[in-house]
């Protein structure tokens, strides 16, 4: 699976993610025509990443937002009641798009190898069309009430143990070696982040997220798969 492929089997847009972050808060939304509210939730959310970009959400005023996007402050508040409840959209949005797209891998009947590519390529294919929110999400996770914080860091957990599950698997069925799967686990996300948050590094160097996609599993698999390295990784 490319990044091409990828892209013709998830099928997500901004647009999409706009759409279904109306359907999952219309309540609180007081404006009820679908297009007019996705067309202004992408406006509020490229606004929010260009602002927080810059400096930082809790720098961010409504005066800054509705600047940028050109709303009027009382339209602002027909789309949320204060910017805690905007972050926490936006954060809860972005989960449930990678839970369901992590998912669709999960469930099919593959080996563990193969598994461990689509998951792996999955993340950092995420992150390549929704880069701003994978940014964001990371950065302003620390300015998150407990109970949303709380759901973060259980996000995060979540798709560090899917990675040990199938690492586990695969050294049951004898395709891995044994390993300390969680550290191993950790590892890989570090790299899954630093594709989004470092990207000036890669860009420098025109890769593209195929080329680091790959280079990324050939480098867990030689460590995997490998006999000739101890169970604490050194030679």
């Amino acid at each position: 699976m490319n990044y091409e492929e990828f892209l013709t089997n998830i099928n997500i847009t901004m647009e999409d993610f706009c759409r279904e972050a109306f359907f999952e808060n219309r309540e609180n939304i007081r404006v009820k025509k679908e297009s007019t509210v996705v067309k202004n939730l992408q406006k509020i959310f490229d606004a929010v990443f260009k602002i927080s970009y810059e400096k930082g959400f809790q720098a961010m005023s409504m005066r800054d937002l509705s600047r940028e996007t050109r709303m009027s402050m009382g339209a602002l508040y027909a789309y949320f009641s204060s910017k805690e409840e905007l972050l926490e959209i936006i954060q809860r949005q972005g989960r449930a798009i990678v839970n369901r797209s992590l998912q669709l891998y999960l469930e099919a009947d593959t080996p563990p190898d193969v598994k461990l590519r689509n998951v792996i390529k999955t993340h950092l294919f995420l992150s390549e069309i929704g880069r701003p929110w994978f940014y964001f999400t990371f950065m302003e996770a620390k300015n998150l009430n407990p109970k949303e914080l709380e759901e973060v860091l259980a996000m995060e957990a979540y798709t560090e143990n899917i990675l040990v599950d199938i690492l586990e698997e695969g050294t049951s069925t004898g395709l891995f070696q044994k390993r300390d799967h969680s550290l191993t686990a950790c590892m890989i996300k570090a790299m899954q982040q630093d594709w989004y948050l470092k990207r000036w590094k890669y860009s420098k160097r025109k890769i593209s997220v195929d080329q680091y996609a790959d280079f990324v599993l050939a480098f867990v698999e030689a460590f995997i798969k490998s006999k000739e390295i101890g169970s604490g990784g050194r030679k």
